[in-house]
This record gives structure tokens, sequence and C-alpha cells, in this order.
């Protein structure tokens, strides 16, 4: 293969996958908080067949604003972090994220915490997964 071709091609598949990896993340982080969020059954006999309200995972998102822009930011410096080879990247977003958030954790009993954790780790999760297919597929050639 042209070596200028495969440098295109190369390019192209970062550039597609790291799109990829930045804003299809949201929808599915969304979709995990959802789900952490759910309503479990109830250990009471009384209450039969009726859920309990869990600690407001989902409600804790009028706290800590600005979650999806931050989130976008985070799995795009993961991604690049990754595929650049600086795995000390990683470390250096999620204390940035942490000592951001830092303030808005301390301060709440709600729910924030548990959406601040879960969300992350989905996320950081996510852009680790398409920084490494976009790894394995520039490998190929």
């Amino acid at each position: 293969m042209n070596p200028l071709l495969a440098t295109v091609l190369k390019a192209a598949v970062i550039a597609v996958l790291g799109v990829v990896a930045t804003l299809a993340g949201s929808p599915l982080v969304r979709a995990v908080l959802r789900r952490a969020d759910a309503p479990e059954p109830a250990n009471d006999p009384a209450a039969e067949g009726e859920p309990t309200q869990s600690p407001g995972i989902e409600a804790a998102s009028a706290q800590l604003r600005g979650g999806h822009w931050i989130g976008l930011l985070e799995r795009l410096a993961i991604y690049v972090a990754i595929l650049a080879g600086f795995s000390e990247g990683i470390a250096v977003v999620l204390a940035i994220k942490g000592l951001a958030r830092y303030p808005e954790l301390k301060a709440t009993t709600s729910g924030a915490a548990e959406r601040f954790i879960i969300g992350t780790f989905s996320s950081v999760l996510f852009a680790a997964a398409w920084a490494g297919l976009a790894w394995w597929l520039t490998g190929l050639w």
C-alpha cells in the first residue's frame, strides 16, 4: 500500500472513531445512569410490588451542571491520551475532574457523588474501548 494512502487512512480512522468515542458516549452514559437510578423492589412485605426510590442519581444532574460538556471533553482527552501513548493523561484528566468537582460533591448528601463516579467510569471505559479499537485498526496496515 502507498505510504501516503496508509497515513491518510490511519488519520481518517482515528478521526472518525474519535468523533464516535466523544459523541456517542453521551447517550451511553445517560443510559447507564438511568439504569443505576432504577427503583429497586421494596423489602417490606406490606409494600409488595411497590418499588422504592433510589438516592436520586438522576436528580443530581441539577447539582452537577455542565456534566454533558465535561463528559465530551473528558472522552476526547482520554481517547487522545491513549492513542498518543500518554497513559498518564488519563490520571491527569481524572484528577482535574475530581478536583474541580470536589466542592460540589462534598457539599451534597444526594446522589451527586454516585452520579459523578458512575458517569466518569462509564465515560472513561467507553473512550478507552474506542481508543483500543482505533489502535488495533491502525496497526493492521
